[in-house]
């Protein structure tokens, strides 16, 4: 059952990925349409596999889906998992140049209009080792949970001026759904902006203030 907190304000503001070449990075987020939303800053720090997040995009159609699909492996992205009809809608799965692991959804299975370079969400998925304990840490630091079903998944409320939502998945689970292997090691390659004090959370993912 789907459960609603609401309590303090503190909110995610920012995400910076972590890549080897920052230019390279700043060209192709250009391309695909996201450079507005996110953050970059260039790290050597070790990092293989499986980083424990990833990016997405919700967009209005299944073309739409296909759009940013088509952008990214155009500017250099490689398909993890071909855009595909589910039973909760239609979307895929591409990988940057710099590692960062990027899933396309819809709920809608057909189109309504043409594609569009629209974005209606853009959301930052932490794979957690726990998502339960690690959604009652977040509202320890003062966030504030929109949406939780059980120990599968927690969506926590945007900040007004933020343009990336965060959620919490099983780390295995969010793995199994990108359609990557669980493993991995090395830095996550990311850093999170908060309205509130820098911290850590259980898995590692680092908060700056």
């Amino acid at each position: 059952m789907a459960t609603t907190t609401s309590s303090a304000s503190a909110s995610l503001a920012s995400v910076t990925l972590e890549v080897a070449d920052l230019d390279a990075a700043r060209r192709f987020y250009s391309a695909f349409g996201v450079d507005t939303r996110i953050r970059l800053r260039a790290s050597e720090a070790p990092s293989s596999g499986f980083r424990g997040f990833a990016m997405a995009l919700t967009v209005s159609g299944p073309a739409t889906v296909d759009a940013f699909v088509d952008a990214a492996v155009t500017a250099g992205a490689t398909v993890v998992k071909p855009a595909a009809k589910s039973m909760w809608g239609y979307g895929g799965v591409v990988q940057a140049p710099d590692g960062t692991l990027w899933k396309l959804a819809t709920s809608a299975k057909k189109d309504n209009g043409p594609a569009t370079r629209e974005i209606d969400d853009t959301v930052l998925l932490l794979g957690v080792a726990d998502v339960k304990a690690t959604k009652e840490f977040y509202v320890g630091q003062g966030l504030t949970v929109a949406r939780s079903f059980g120990g599968k998944y927690t969506e926590f409320a945007a900040g007004p001026s933020s343009p990336v939502k965060l959620a919490l998945y099983k780390h295995r689970g969010l793995a199994k759904d990108l359609g990557v292997p669980v493993d991995g090691s090395g830095s996550h390659r990311i850093a999170l902006g908060g309205t509130g004090n820098a911290f850590a959370d259980p898995d590692g993912f680092v908060w700056e203030a």
